[in-house]
């Protein structure tokens, strides 16, 4: 009997935005201040395939305004990052992306062999979203045009794979999970690796709160950064729970303010961490 893929899961934190409102992201925090938030994206690998989950932004065009828009100074280049692991942008197979905000998808254009996988609700929103009256700018003001352009291209490449709700085995041993409520057409990732699975949340969940309650109490936190209903977040923050059965030792953040502390450093690359999930 052939054994089940595993997948070595690395966590690449590449950008850091100063002094946000901790209110801005989890609902019912106007009390707990400012915080330096990390931005992160995540490699895995497994057989012959090297893998994104998101791949950050570049800090240039559009990309380096919506850097200053954000307040986020302090920023390494994905690429460099993914060098100290060995691998260049014609190794990356495949790019799953979580959902299309500049800064989880703002370096596809860098990976010009890689398949992108992004669920069919998330893009078709963003055109429409794109498309309304200047006074719904609220929408898409996270949202980098030209991130959408590269997309397009992508596509008449034939290098895009659409996806209507859940996958199974999307690659063999990781699974796409439709999970609505930050965005439109939002997904998270499952990842069967040596210690069980692991899940990468996208923005489904920016921290530990919005699955545990304020108090501890199991009561799901909203985001404050949401374009989808309150209604589908928690569903989608219930799913994430049942996926890493209560285990918050077996979910990746890529906004986690704690900077995965429980997770073994496998590299600094001038401050910023990379991270062995599994």
């Amino acid at each position: 009997m052939t054994a089940a893929p595993t997948w070595e899961v690395f966590v690449l934190e590449y950008a850091r935005a100063k002094d946000q409102p901790v209110d801005s992201l989890i609902n019912g925090t106007h009390d707990d201040g400012l915080m330096d938030t990390p931005f992160a994206f995540v490699f895995a690998r497994s057989g012959g395939r090297n893998v994104l989950v998101d791949t950050g932004f570049m800090r240039e065009g559009i990309g380096a305004e919506m850097s200053e828009r954000f307040n986020v100074p302090e920023w390494i280049s994905p690429l460099r990052l993914l060098a100290e692991l060995g691998v260049a942008p014609e190794d990356v197979t495949d790019i799953v992306l979580s959902h299309a905000h500049f800064d989880h998808m703002g370096s596809i254009h860098k990976f010009p062999r890689a398949r992108l996988y992004i669920q069919k609700s998330e893009l078709l929103s963003w055109h429409e979203a794109m498309a309304l009256p200047r006074q719904f700018g609220y929408l898409t003001a996270i949202i980098n045009p030209d991130d959408l352009r590269s997309m397009f291209d992508a596509s008449v490449e034939h290098r895009v794979t659409l996806l209507d709700g859940d996958r199974d085995n999307l690659l063999p041993g990781l699974h796409a999970r439709f999970g609505p409520g930050h965005t439109i057409g939002q997904q998270f990732v499952v990842l069967e690796t040596a210690r069980g699975n692991v899940v990468v949340s996208g923005d489904c969940v920016y921290g530990a709160r919005n699955l545990t309650g304020h108090s501890h109490d199991g009561v799901y936190v909203p985001l404050n950064n949401a374009i989808g209903s309150v209604w589908d977040q928690l569903r989608t923050m219930d799913r994430i729970n049942d996926a890493i059965q209560g285990d918050l030792g077996r979910l990746i953040i890529l906004h986690d303010v704690e900077r995965w502390k429980d997770m073994p450093v496998q590299a600094e690359v001038e401050g910023f961490k990379i991270v062995r999930a599994a």
